[in-house]
């Protein structure tokens, strides 16, 4: 299939791009290498995807509606895999016009080209975050998400939201998946693993918020590729017997679903900062601060639906993602 996948120098975007290229899919990638992170691990991501005669990229901005739309007419898209998006929990606290910009505007010129150019299925990328101050464990999709804690969160479940009307209007068949704490090789700086490794490595204290009282779903980067892979070949169908009377909020009439993508096992935090250090073969202090505004003390996934529709089965164990996350970490990091 010829595909779309935004976000292309991303985290899971990059990830994902090489997973469909090795496949034999025609891949293009967009992404619009933003300054939020550092921009030299996007184009090294960049290129390694570059190596693949069957990946184009193009730098377009999700908000840039003719760009995007140019981009649509020039290709034949069959499926398009949304994994673009302002990221960042403490940072949309800062920043909120980012978020407004490209989570809401970038992802309505998204849905907008789909319905105008006959795509078979789109695949986006949502966020646990949605579950905000839910405190029923574990996170279910069958679950009210109704009171987000960030702004970036209300961006995610408005997204899904915006999905279902495109769905039900347009006949747009659309997959949203709530990611669960991703790591692994090629990971983003601002997030824990390599904020850990840097620290670990440097011998600085590691900041701890929530004094530890922090419980993750951890999950590796190819386990959750594969997961977004399966999805992507198992396009929704639409449901004539669904009723307003049917209490799950993660199905509809439309060709439209929601699903929960993660490992289904909760780490405590100074857990899996253990593992690290052990992958590592260092130790530091631990500096343990209050929380932050806008985080979640506990994040643990119910992928008992998605592993029923699509055979959906985490394979990689936390000690085991996080060895080869720590030898990609010292190579890329520790050899420059």
């Amino acid at each position: 299939m010829k595909l779309l996948v935004t976000g292309a120098a991303g985290f899971i975007g990059h990830a994902l791009a090489q997973t469909l290229c090795q496949r034999g899919d025609e891949v293009v990638g967009i992404d619009n290498l933003n300054d939020y992170y550092d921009v030299g691990l996007k184009r090294a991501r960049l290129a390694r995807l570059k190596d693949f005669e069957n990946f184009t990229f193009a730098r377009v901005d999700l908000a840039d509606s003719a760009a995007l739309q140019a981009l649509f007419k020039q290709h034949a898209f069959a499926r398009v895999l949304n994994m673009a998006a302002q990221a960042g929990v403490r940072y949309s606290l800062e920043n909120p016009g980012a978020y407004i910009d490209s989570n809401l505007v970038g992802f309505a010129n998204i849905l907008e080209c789909c319905r105008h150019h006959d795509i078979e299925h789109l695949v986006y990328a949502s966020s646990s975050s949605v579950y905000g101050a839910n405190r029923v464990m574990p996170f279910s999709t069958s679950h009210n998400v109704d009171h987000p804690v960030s702004l970036y969160a209300a961006t995610k479940k408005a997204n899904e939201l915006m999905a279902h009307s495109y769905s039900h209007l347009y006949g747009l068949p659309t997959t949203g998946l709530r990611f669960f704490t991703v790591y692994g090789p090629w990971g983003r700086p601002d997030m824990s693993p390599i904020l850990f490794a840097d620290a670990i490595t440097q011998g600085h204290p590691i900041k701890v918020f929530n004094h530890g009282d922090h419980r993750r779903d951890f999950t590796y980067i190819d386990d959750i590729v594969n997961g977004v892979v399966l999805c992507l070949d198992r396009p929704p169908l639409a449901n004539p017997d669904w009723t307003g009377l049917d209490e799950d909020p993660a199905r509809s009439s439309a060709a439209w679903r929601i699903y929960n993508i993660g490992r289904g096992e909760p780490v405590e935090l100074l857990h899996y900062i253990d593992l690290m250090e052990q992958a590592l073969g260092r130790t530091t202090a631990h500096e343990l601060l209050p929380a932050q505004p806008g985080d979640v003390a506990e994040t643990y996934a119910d992928i008992g639906p998605l592993a029923a529709d699509t055979g959906y089965l985490p394979k990689v164990s936390l000690q085991q993602g996080l060895s080869v996350f720590a030898d990609w970490y010292r190579d890329y990091y520790c050899t420059k």
